[in-house]
């Protein structure tokens, strides 16, 4: 998603600006005044300015902070004292979101948490089955096991790079650590104190423990700042309030209040993590300890701490299982005591095995890969079977759910998001992996008989032989797109006149033009196809990558010596180029992050990049990059319900791109009788076309269809040459429909005395200079109805409920 070429700067505000909203400070309009109308503009991706915005260089900041505010003009700030200069007009107010989600140059980072990112998107993917649904809890729990296994993965490759590749297998052979000053105090040529293999390992576990707490402090950093903020308080008795009634999931008080639920998870993957470094070094001195005979104290002291580290696993999982969402009410208990002192005993453990492991044993020496390796294959294992577990889950939840044909992947989008995140993770592990063994060997390759270590496992060989393969999946679907678009331009191309003045001239290439550009956008609407293909072929190479390790324990290279010489030629060249192109991945997320430390508009483009992927909550992974909707939707929710009550007034909320799904989620959190006192003006909106096709629990029709009932009005604007935003596809109960298109993109085919340029071809841009614009929004004011409206019957209200609707029990 873009901004449609309009200026991506952050919003500031007026120096020494202070809020001066007039809620805050009690100063309303007269007894007598006429009713003031509110339009709270929302921006899309990659935001603009309030200037912008408002198309005055001169704003005040209303309310807010530098993150995130409301902007009016300068000569509007007072408008609630005035309100007879605003009879005809609205007051308009620009909410500027744009510095939750690329304000700074360490946001570039988050890259590395990419796989988090998919897993947590997985969560949310379900099938729209009825809520009380048994396999509603099993689809959960299994999401949040996958993601725990991408913790434990992260924390393995952290290990495999720093205790097995550097302090094991480098540290421990002259040859390799001739040349590396950093690693000389390690060797055994030295007799330091640090030559001991248990100790060496000792050390170099400080490295994967600092990445786990670096997570640990990012995660809790952003946990302060977006999870944080509450919704607005519903009181019983006063005039909004409604009696209890069933909800959809994203109008329910707790759905954007997720504090406690990741501070849980949190705790989990931090102990899961540490855990994880500490069975690598039992595993180390367990091999150590059974060439002494298996019963020394060393030995029996292992098998004593082995035990602690499998029942704090136990607990790990415990909590992990029983951190479910409560999204009916915010969630403020407190956690308890086992939950918040499981990181902290999962330390101490790892303190008293990194003793254990670095106790002396004489004769003890570093041979061949660190013990556990075979670690990575179990890992993509049991990845591999919790997705088909959460493939047949997911389609018991189809088959309950309301069979509708805009569903992407026939409600498989949860099982294969969930398998990419899995493999990027393995691709990100293992390239990190191949590159640091190549790099440590001084360019031999590693696992043959003349390098100077082992290498990685060998399961990371097999993974990057089959990324060549996928590469070609990719090219042969972007082949088939190309030709999807070629065949899509000829069709449209003869209608593209018939939308223009006939007595214009035509023009070929401008039809062509305007043709390819419908077409293009249209690949959005193909995009399953893309995710099925590439999860099918994932999933074959992932599994023959498995079996081709665990079968021959060797690198595709010299398992296939004694094959044909083409089968072997093709071997070693996937394995080579995979190996390669694992690490090139890796290394480009490196120097676009780097980048993006000294470059403001590659920071801002990175920022762009999780504005989609991060709408959501942290319901499965807490590592993942944070949810700015947590901040942004209650921040509107809070200002329309507080302006409204405070005024008694009427208000337009108009959200561009992912700014008209945060103004829908904003407004579904309001009470019903606030919400029937707005309007939604979207355009550009990805509301049906992405995520109620992607996330047809939260944004199906049946959830579409209860908002659109229970607020004043809707109009949706969308084009053909929009790749983003699309229709709705709702209708009024007044025969009206929601949707208003498509527009005419460009408003004008060729050169004319009103438009002596050609016109430029919009897209998902500048919906405002379209005269239609201010046609809807002028309608949509006008049909506010200016007086309080009355609760509904509780028996229409029954009646109008969708049954999918529901998704839970709250106060209005």
């Amino acid at each position: 998603m873009d901004n449609g070429g309009q200026p991506v700067e952050t919003a500031e505000p007026t120096p020494h600006a202070r809020p001066t909203d007039p809620a805050a400070t009690g100063d309303g309009p007269p007894p007598d005044a006429p009713q003031l109308s509110l339009e709270l503009l929302v921006h899309g991706v990659g935001g603009t300015t309030a200037q912008e915005m408002l198309g005055d260089p001169r704003v005040q900041l209303i309310t807010g902070d530098d993150t995130a505010a409301c902007y009016r003009r300068t000569e509007d700030a007072d408008a609630e004292r005035r309100p007879e200069d605003y009879h005809d007009e609205p007051v308009r107010e620009a909410y500027c979101w744009s510095n939750l989600t690329s304000g700074n140059g360490a946001r570039a980072l988050w890259l590395i948490l990419v796989p988090f990112m998919v897993a947590n998107l997985a969560h949310w993917m379900r099938p729209a089955a009825p809520p009380d649904h048994r396999a509603q809890r099993l689809y959960d729990l299994l999401v949040r096991l996958l993601a725990l296994t991408l913790t434990v993965l992260l924390a393995a490759a952290a290990c495999e790079v720093a205790l097995d590749l550097t302090a094991w297998q480098c540290a421990g052979t002259t040859v390799c650590v001739t040349g590396k000053s950093w690693l000389g105090f390690l060797s055994p040529d030295n007799h330091g104190w640090w030559s001991a293999p248990g100790r060496r390992l000792a050390l170099a576990s400080a490295v994967p423990l600092l990445v786990i707490g670096f997570l640990w402090w990012l995660s809790h950093r952003t946990w302060s700042a977006y999870e944080s903020a509450s919704p607005p308080p519903r009181r019983p008795g006063s005039s909004r309030y409604t009696p209890h009634t069933e909800r959809t999931a994203l109008s329910l008080e707790g759905f954007w209040y997720g504090r406690r639920l990741v501070a849980r998870l949190r705790a989990a993957h931090t102990t899961a993590g540490v855990l994880t470094i500490a069975a690598v070094l039992l595993g180390a001195g367990a091999k150590a300890d059974a060439r002494a005979g298996g019963g020394t104290a060393l030995a029996v002291t292992g098998r004593a701490l082995t035990a602690v580290v499998i029942l704090l696993a136990a607990v790990t999982l415990v909590v992990v299982w029983r951190t479910a969402r409560s999204e009916a009410a915010p969630d403020d208990e407190s956690d308890r005591l086992v939950v918040r002192a499981l990181p902290y005993a999962a330390l101490a453990v790892l303190a008293l095995i990194a003793v254990h492991t670095g106790w002396a044993r004489p004769g003890a020496r570093s041979h061949g890969p660190l013990p556990g390796a075979a670690a990575f294959g179990g890992i993509a294992v049991f990845q591999g079977l919790l997705v088909l577990a959460l493939a047949v889950t997911a389609w018991v939840l189809q088959r309950a759910a309301r069979d509708d044909a805009r569903t992407a992947l026939r409600g498989m989008g949860g099982p294969a998001v969930a398998l990419l995140a899995c493999a990027v993770a393995g691709v990100l592990s293992g390239g990190v992996a191949q590159r640091f063994a190549d790099w440590m060997d001084g360019g031999a390759t590693p696992g043959q008989a003349h390098a100077p270590i082992p290498g990685p496992p060998v399961l990371l060989s097999w993974q990057a032989s089959a990324i060549p393969a996928l590469l070609v999946v990719f090219a042969v679907v972007a082949v088939l797109a190309a030709v999807r678009v070629v065949i899509v331009r000829g069709r449209v191309v003869e209608d593209v006149p018939g939308l223009y003045d006939p007595r214009e001239r035509p023009d070929e290439r401008r039809t062509k033009r305007i043709a390819g550009t419908i077409a293009r956008a249209g690949l959005t609407d193909a995009a399953p196809v893309l995710v099925a293909a590439t999860a099918a072929v994932t999933l074959v190479l992932g599994a023959g990558a498995v079996a081709g390790a665990w079968l021959t324990d060797r690198a595709p290279g010299p398992a296939t010596a004694g094959a044909p010489p083409v089968v072997h030629a093709a071997a070693q060249t996937a394995e080579s180029l995979g190996s390669w192109l694992m690490s090139a991945g890796v290394i480009l997320l490196i120097a676009m992050g780097r980048r993006a430390y000294r470059d403001h508009s590659a920071r801002r483009t990175i920022g762009i990049l999780w504005d989609v992927g991060t709408f959501w909550p942290r319901a499965a992974h807490p590592f993942a990059p944070p949810c700015y909707a947590e901040r942004a939707v209650p921040d509107l929710t809070w200002r329309m319900a507080t302006w409204t009550e405070r005024f008694n007034g009427r208000l337009v909320i108009s959200g561009h791109s992912q700014g008209s799904v945060l103004a829908a989620a904003a407004v579904w959190q309001l009470d019903l009788v606030t919400r029937s006192r707005v309007a939604l003006l979207t355009y550009g909106s990805p509301l049906e076309r992405l995520y109620g096709r992607w996330f047809p629990a939260f944004f199906g029709p049946p959830a579409l269809t209860g908002l659109h009932r229970e607020m004043d009005d809707w109009r949706n604007l969308w084009r053909f040459t929009d790749p983003i935003g699309g229709p709705i596809r709702l209708t009024c109960e007044d025969g009206r429909r929601v949707d208003q298109g498509p527009l005419r993109d460009p408003l004008a085919f060729g050169r004319t005395l009103r438009n002596p340029l050609p016109a430029q071809i919009l897209g998902h841009g500048d919906y405002q200079t379209d005269p239609v614009f201010d046609t809807v929004r002028a309608e949509l004011i006008a049909r506010l109805d200016p007086e309080l409206p009355a609760q509904r019957p509780a028996g229409r209200e029954a009646d109008d409920r969708p049954p999918q609707a529901s998704s839970g029990r709250s106060s209005a």
